[in-house]
Formats: structure tokens, C-alpha cells, sequence
């Protein structure tokens, strides 16, 4: 689009190839749309460039510092929406919305208002300076910079209203405002968006005079839009529809499921759960990819003998393995992997799961019911029954499983399950501290791993940083080696989002069971010693492994200093 107004502009002689080429240079610089910086280098006048455009596209111009700013007409577009796009509401009139735009032939912004708000869109043509200066008057709000003292002197009784806190909610009206284009449009969009995007997650969030959406890309949330507040329960009451969820109940929790078939060959599963929170009810919903699952171990992020170290474990007759990590640390998908590595017809692998994630060929998963008595400990007891060789359990959150899986383990059956801890040492006390006996723990695990997910510098925009030895020195890499590392980060660019990030590489910690740890684990040794001597039989720690990946040009420092502690 700048090329053309460029070519345009030579073309009416309005400016000179040498004026467009340094206009072009200051836009890669410092951004801004064309235009803008010819009139800021002071070669066109922006009345000039305004009326030109009004020529150029048959659009009316407009002197938008004679308008009166109508708080109620601003309300209808968005302030991230307006600075984005450089557009300015100035009027409504029956279902039309006039609005002034500094690019009138970008369509996408003119489509995007038009679902957003409902209403036709009419533009009008304004200086870019204007608008910008228009935008930051007309979305500012001085009743923030108000003293209490302030608020008194303006206060008039006549004004004082009861506000009630639970709003009651016409069914009816809102499966009508449920079914209205604007909203079906916003609701594929944020689905399909998201995905474009590589999200994990959607977070839709109502506050007290705001509402907006963000996205988890690569473990961490982005702000992405803030649809009009009063659209807030028609959104929320579609999401329920497509997940099958009770649009009239407004105050319990609901979990659900959505399934999208995006074209021949894309199937997208999004899990869903509504949570009422203070000012409207909050949504997540999970992104489920089969066709970005990651089975292939070696593409994970081991280092060699770790994943020596974990294949040997998962190949042994019997014992448990136990992954470890927060929520979204990627446990599921090296579990998934392990359960494809031990996938043969000669095996009888039973999964409990909550909830299943993703359907495994060959596999027989069993979804949790909690409410009907149908939890992991419930399941794991009729594995049992079920002449099962392999068995994953998707979580062991109390005694009752812990003893099951051991006892399982321990009459020749492999084991596999997660748990929530910070690293693998610490996994032992836990289990301890459930009630297990040490000789049982020593005796029935093969191996712990504990992992973290770090975001991987854009191969795109990647390049060379000097070396930071101090830093590397400072987070646990040995001083001579960290004279010779590279370092990388990413720069930004359209394929990361300017984030410098894209995609995530797990980072491990895996500890096989030693004899010498089994006799540490026996004489009720301390974490602290547990590890000490995990790492003295070769262990990498979770930043160990961080560093290697940062001296790989895989990860930067300071996403090393986000994901994992100090040893």
C-alpha cells in the first residue's frame, strides 16, 4: 500500500523519487504509515496528502478539529482498534457510523469495525496527525485524575442510584443478541485467529468497565483485543452454545468442549472452561492440536544421555516413571511421547486421564468423572482387572493413588504418571510426604523427570549478540566455557510478532534410580543431598540444561532466568 501512494504521489508530481526513497527509509526506522513521514520530513503538507487521497478514492475530506467528540459514538470502537488502524469515529446516523481514516482503502479495518460494532461503515478522509491527536483527546479519561475533593464539589444527591450487583439477564434477549452476525463474526474470529497465531490459550476476561481477549503464544499472554463491553454476555453465551454449556446458569463454574472442522484437513479441539468472576463470567479455553502434537522424542529438547537415561527407564518390564513440572510445562506431550515410543499390538496400554487431551490410536483412554466417582484412584483399580502391561495415570494428587501406582509397579506392571513439583529431587519428599514408605519409593521408581518449556529465539530475525560472560558466569555456566559461547536473541519481525520468540524447547532434569539414591532415599536424606548426588552421577538440573540450549542458539538468557531456579 505505501508503494502505491508513493507511485502516486510521483506520478501527480506531488513529490520526487529522491523525497520517496528517504520517506521510505525513515518509515523502516521508526514505523508509521508512508504519508505520515513525508509530512513529518515536511515534502507534502497533510491537508495536501488528505485532499489528495480524497481525490485519489472518490472519498469526502473532513477538518476533523471542527468536530464535536461524542463520547457515545467513541464508546463504539475500541481505543486498540482506533490506534491501530488510525481511525476515528465521528458520527452515527440511523445504522451507518461515520468514520475518519488516514488509509481509506484499507478494507480490513473498514470489515473489522463493521463486526465489531454492527453498523455500516461510511469513511471519510482525515490527516493522520489529526486523527492521532484526535484519538489521544478523545479516549483519555479525566474522571481518573479526579480527587475525592473534586468528586464532593460536583456531587448533586439527585444523582445517587442503588447499583445492583447481580443484573439479571433476559434468556431470551440473549439468545437473540447470541445468533446477531457481529457476535457469531468476533467469536469465529478470536477461534480461528488464535490458531493463526499458535496460541495455547484464549483468555476472554470481563472487568468492571472493560472487557478483553487475550492469547498464551509460547507460555506467555498477549493482549490481542478489547471487544465493546456490552457485547460482554452475548460472547460469553455463544461460546457456551458451541461448547454445549447451560447459558443460564451464570454463577457455577462449566466446563465444555468445542470441535471445529477448519477445512478438509485441519481438526481443532478447544477445551473450555467458564468461570464466574466478579464482574461477568471469565472464559479459557485450551487450544488442542493434533497435528501439532510432537511425538518424536528427539525433537523434544533431551540431550543425549538424558534421553538415553528416560528411554531405558521406559523400557524396563516394570516401575513407575513420574514426569514433573507446573501446569503448561509440557508434560502431557512427553508422556503422549513415551506412551507412541511403547506403542506396539504385543502391549495393553490403559490411560486415566483429566481430561483426555488428545485420542491415541491403539490406545484405551479413560476420561475422569469425579462427580460420579470415577477418579484416577477408581480407574487404576480396574486397570488392575483388565490384564493391562502399561498404564499411565494422569495425575497422582493423593495417597490413595500414589499406593495403587506403586503397588501396580511393584507386581510387574510399567507405570507412568505426573506430578506437581519444582524439580526431580523434591519429588521423593512429596511422595513421602503422602504417606508412602521410602523403601516402597526406592523400590518401585525407575527414573524422574522434571521439565520446564522456554521459548526459542525466531530463526528469522535471530542474530549475534556480544558475548554477556558475566551473565552466563552468573546463571551457572563454567567461566571458560562462557568466554567461548555465542549468543543470540531475536530481533522481531512479522513471523514472531516483534516478540524476537517463536515456538518452545523443553528443558529437563532427569534423574535415573541409582543404587546410591535408592540408599539416600532408604536413610531419609534431605532433597538437598538427594540432588547433590544425582548431580554428581552426571544429572544435568533444569539450568544446566538451560544453558546448553543458550549456548546452542536456541533460547536467550533471560528466558533461562524465567523458567528455572538457581541450583
Amino acid at each position: 500500500m505505501a508503494e502505491r501512494i508513493g507511485e502516486l504521489l510521483l506520478k501527480d508530481k506531488l513529490i520526487t523519487q529522491d523525497q520517496l526513497k528517504e520517506a521510505l527509509d525513515e518509515q523502516k526506522r521508526n514505523g508509521g504509515k508512508l504519508g505520515y513521514n513525508l509530512a513529518k520530513l515536511g515534502y507534502i503538507t497533510e491537508k495536501d496528502l488528505a485532499a489528495f487521497l480524497s481525490k485519489q478514492y472518490g472519498i469526502p475530506t473532513v477538518d476533523i478539529t471542527t468536530h464535536e467528540i461524542d463520547p457515545e459514538v467513541i464508546k463504539l470502537i475500541p481505543e486498540d482498534v482506533a490506534r491501530k488502524y488510525q481511525v476515528l469515529p465521528l458520527s452515527r446516523s440511523g445504522a451507518t457510523l461515520v468514520v475518519a481514516m488516514a488509509d481509506p482503502s484499507n478494507i480490513f479495518a473498514i470489515d473489522d469495525i463493521k463486526f465489531l460494532t454492527g453498523y455500516n461503515v461510511e469513511t471519510v478522509v482525515a490527516s493522520e496527525g489529526a486523527i492521532k491527536k484526535y484519538i489521544d483527546m478523545a479516549y483519555q479519561s479525566p474522571e481518573l485524575d479526579m480527587g475525592m475533593d473534586d468528586v464532593l464539589t460536583e456531587f448533586d444527591e439527585s444523582e445517587m442510584e442503588i447499583v445492583k450487583e447481580d443484573e439479571e439477564v433476559d434468556i431470551g434477549d440473549l439468545k437473540k443478541a447470541v445468533e446477531e452476525a457481529p457476535v457469531v463474526k468476533l467469536v469465529n474470529f478470536v477461534l480461528t485467529d488464535a490458531i493463526k497465531k499458535k496460541a495455547s490459550d484464549i483468555h476472554i476476561e470481563p472487568y468492571e468497565k472493560s472487557f478483553r481477549v487475550r492469547y498464551r503464544i509460547d507460555g506467555v499472554l498477549q493482549e490481542v483485543m478489547k471487544p465493546p463491553l456490552k457485547l460482554k454476555n452475548a460472547i460469553v453465551s455463544r461460546i457456551k452454545i458451541m461448547s454445549q454449556l447451560d447459558i443460564a446458569e451464570r454463577r457455577l463454574p462449566q466446563d465444555g468442549r468445542i470441535k471445529l472442522k477448519l477445512g478438509k484437513n485441519l481438526d481443532m479441539d478447544y477445551r473450555v472452561s467458564v468461570l464466574p468472576t466478579l464482574f461477568g463470567e471469565k472464559v479459557v479455553l485450551r487450544l488442542l492440536d493434533k497435528s501439532n502434537l510432537q511425538l518424536d522424542m528427539t525433537k523434544l529438547g533431551f540431550e543425549g544421555k538424558a534421553l538415553d537415561n528416560f528411554l531405558g527407564a521406559i523400557h524396563k518390564p516394570w516401575g513407575i516413571v513420574l514426569v514433573t513440572g507446573p501446569t503448561g510445562s509440557g508434560k502431557t506431550t512427553t508422556l503422549y511421547s513415551a506412551l507412541a515410543e511403547l506403542n506396539k499390538t504385543s502391549e495393553n496400554i490403559s490411560t486415566a486421564e483429566d481430561p483426555v487431551e488428545f485420542n491415541l490410536m491403539g490406545i484405551n483412554q479413560v476420561q475422569m468423572h469425579e462427580d460420579i466417582g470415577l477418579n484416577f484412584a477408581a480407574a487404576l483399580r480396574s486397570f488392575l482387572r483388565q490384564d493391562p502391561d502399561i498404564i499411565m495415570v494422569g495425575e497422582i494428587r493423593d495417597y490413595e493413588t500414589a499406593e495403587i501406582a506403586i503397588k501396580a509397579a511393584l507386581t510387574g506392571h510399567l507405570v507412568l504418571s505426573t506430578l506437581h513439583t519444582n524439580d526431580a529431587p523434591s519429588t521423593i519428599n512429596r511422595l513421602l510426604n503422602m504417606g508412602i514408605e521410602p523403601f516402597l519409593v526406592s523400590s518401585s521408581c525407575n527414573l524422574i523427570l522434571a521439565q520446564r518449556l522456554a521459548r526459542k529465539i525466531c530463526l528469522k530475525c535471530r542474530e549475534e549478540i556480544a558475548v554477556m560472560e558475566k551473565a552466563l558466569v552468573d546463571i551457572g555456566a563454567a567461566a571458560q566455557p562462557a568466554r567461548a559461547m555465542k549468543t543470540y536473541k531475536g530481533k522481531g519481525c512479522a513471523d514472531c510478532n516483534g516478540t524476537g520468540y517463536r515456538g518452545r524447547i523443553a528443558l529437563y532434569e532427569v534423574m535415573p534410580f541409582s543404587e546410591g539414591i535408592k540408599e539416600l532415599v532408604l536413610n531419609g536424606a534431605s532433597a538437598a543431598e538427594i540432588k547433590r548426588q544425582a548431580i554428581n552421577e552426571g544429572m544435568k538440573t533444569l539450568r544446566m540444561s538451560g544453558v546448553t540450549k543458550i549456548g546452542e542458539g536456541v533460547t536467550t538468557i533471560e528466558e533461562v532466568l524465567r523458567v528455572t531456579m538457581a541450583d
